[in-house]
């Protein structure tokens, strides 16, 4: 007998069994068989794709519509949703070649992203590109959320008793005066955060307002009025106040929340980024959501200390997540489409937007949401109109020489394990080429220092850190040069560096400018000489009167991911995880977009 033959004989009688019970259990069905349900098998096929913020829920209704059966023309739809960020759907669909842009998330014949400034940036480049627009017109919203200026309940409570104050008298308070201004000279500079206009509808929307809020209207906004040096003037004190810009101020919030229920260690991630906000431009429904408990670490969990949000007096930008049927969508698609439509629309789905704090679609805010914002009613707001897609093009253009300008001290691991391989190429070149592109999309106002590190090398013997290009005007072409003739080998002495690097900056601090340091590593620390992370935290506290942040990008699996989150949580910056390399291009990008 073969030892094949051994294993094999002992499951024979579970296989009878087996058999035997599935010969039980057909027999029951012929005889109790459920009644089918109705054919849904040539139902309509509808793929829709949802802007993020609101992608699970849509995909919840989808499967509520599908599992209701409703009819149209005696027709049936099956929904399927898929989340795709608004800007990279717009991009897809600009090109022209969706499956070629986005491979992994099917066309859509619906789209509903989180405005109409988006319908109207894809009209723009349809227009450009010479072909048929394929967002023509006024599209209806399935849900709505006006931006506001979201702050700590003391802070906010104390700006609104000077009654209902404007954005250049919320957000362009002095950055030296401060609060002082407010009589609490005590709780220092005020600073706001703010999302990149080139990544968040949420920045764009902040943006245009600011715009509107310049000019004194609420609609009829021109390029023409842009050029003006009173508006300029006004934006630019306006974003001289940003701590830093963001990708997405969800993650700013769920720190505020981890602060808040003393989850987060004095120095941490939560604790610093809390103490370094005085406000946060946001759509109102993240508000609700952190008052409520849904964006902390213990869901449910509401905050000790709400937010407030405050509506500006001279008005405020709308998101009012269209509903979006493509020309790509054939005419039993449209029906599908208008019938989804009508279903969203109606009331039981209108509650489940309510439940993550949106207005209804006719821009209406339940009870709960007031209360739980100390927010108003919607009689109460004043909305600006969308400008023209060439003003929103106008403004994203402008905003680059209007932002507030920063020093970035940058330090690259050039240590021995930067020879891994990744594909055809070392760590070191992939790595040194997404930094490129990335640094390449700085302003050349912008001040950018280079450092290289590692450990003590016979090119390096008296410090593990070098300078390898002074802080001083961006300088592209110089900048690659130096970049790309770096030399590798050594270890990582992470800790060593990022302190150094740290008090440079401190050393050439400008109140003027967001001051960064950005550290690009693919290891963790292996210097002795400089081992002890809790004395690095303590020694990069941020100071809210001299703020020097730490970004970290970890590079490759081999990265110490965790200490970088907490080196760059401590000074209230940001660790960006690219432990796969393929997405080090994208959290270049994301890391540039804070600056």
């Amino acid at each position: 007998m073969t030892a094949g033959q051994r294993s094999a004989r002992p499951w024979l009688p579970y296989t009878v069994a087996v058999v035997a019970g599935l010969a039980v259990i057909a027999a029951a069905y012929v005889i109790v068989r459920p009644t089918p349900g109705p054919d849904r098998s040539g139902c309509v096929a509808l793929e829709v794709n949802s802007s993020t913020e609101k992608a699970d829920l849509v995909a919840q209704l989808a499967a509520r519509y599908n599992a209701a059966d409703r009819r149209f023309g005696g027709r049936c739809a099956e929904v399927t949703v898929h989340g795709l960020n608004s800007g990279k759907a717009m991009e897809a669909l600009a090109a022209g070649n969706w499956s070629g842009r986005q491979p992994g998330v099917p066309a859509p014949q619906v789209w509903l992203p989180t405005s109409s400034l988006w319908t109207g940036r894809l009209r723009l480049l349809d227009e450009q590109a010479g072909r048929a627009a394929q967002t023509p017109g006024r599209y209806p919203s399935i849900a709505n959320s006006p931006l506001v200026i979201a702050m700590p309940l003391e802070k906010g409570e104390l700006v609104r008793q000077r009654g209902r104050l404007g954005w250049a008298d919320v957000l362009g308070l002095s950055g030296d005066a401060g609060w002082a201004a407010f009589g609490r000279p005590e709780w220092g500079r005020f600073t706001f955060g703010k999302d990149n206009p080139n990544l968040s509808t949420s920045g764009l929307a902040a943006t245009i307002a600011t715009y509107y809020a310049a000019v004194r209207r609420s609609s009829d906004l021109t390029k023409a009025d842009l050029a003006k040096p009173a508006v300029t003037q006004f934006v630019r004190r306006i974003e001289a106040n940003v701590s830093h810009y963001s990708d997405d101020s969800v993650d700013l919030l769920r720190d505020l929340a981890e602060a808040d229920l003393g989850g987060a260690a004095a120095g941490g991630a939560g604790d610093a980024r809390a103490r370094d906000m005085s406000a946060v431009v946001v759509q109102e429904e993240l508000v609700y959501q952190y008052n409520e408990g849904q964006l902390s670490p213990t869901p449910g969990q509401k905050p000790r200390v709400p937010l407030v949000a405050v509506h500006p007096s001279e008005g405020t930008f709308n998101l009012d997540h269209p509903y979006v049927v493509l020309p790509s969508a054939d005419a039993a698609q449209q029906a599908a489409a208008q019938d989804f439509l009508a279903f969203l629309q109606a009331g039981p789905q209108q509650r489940s937007f309510a439940d993550l704090g949106f207005r209804d679609h006719e821009r209406r805010a339940s009870d709960a949401l007031v209360a739980a914002v100390r927010g108003g009613a919607d009689g109460q707001l004043t909305y600006f109109d969308p400008p023209a897609p060439e003003v929103v093009d106008a403004i994203l253009r402008g905003w680059g020489t209007l932002r507030k300008k920063a020093n970035i001290l940058l330090a690259v691991d050039t240590s021995g394990s930067m020879n891994a391989k990744v594909g055809s190429r070392t760590r070191f070149q992939v790595a040194t080429t997404a930094v490129d592109r990335g640094v390449g999309l700085l302003n050349s106002a912008d001040r950018v220092a280079l450092w290289s590190f590692s450990s003590e090398t016979p090119q390096r013997p008296g410090k593990p850190y070098s300078e390898e290009v002074r802080l001083g005007p961006y300088d592209r072409a110089a900048f690659a040069r130096r970049l790309t003739g770096l030399r590798v080998g050594g270890n990582t002495a992470l800790y060593a560096t990022v302190r150094a690097a740290h008090r440079r900056l401190l050393a050439d601090y400008d109140p003027d400018r967001i001051n960064a340091v950005v550290v690009l590593t693919d290891g963790k620390n292996e210097y002795p000489k400089d081992n002890d992370l809790d004395r690095l935290l303590a020694d990069i506290e941020l100071d809210p009167d001299r703020p020097v942040k730490v970004f970290c990008v970890a590079f490759d699996r081999e990265s110490d991911l965790a200490a970088l989150d907490r080196i760059a949580g401590a000074s209230a910056g940001k660790a960006f995880d690219a432990t796969d390399p393929a997405t080090i291009d994208e959290a270049f990008v994301k890391l540039v977009s804070s600056f």
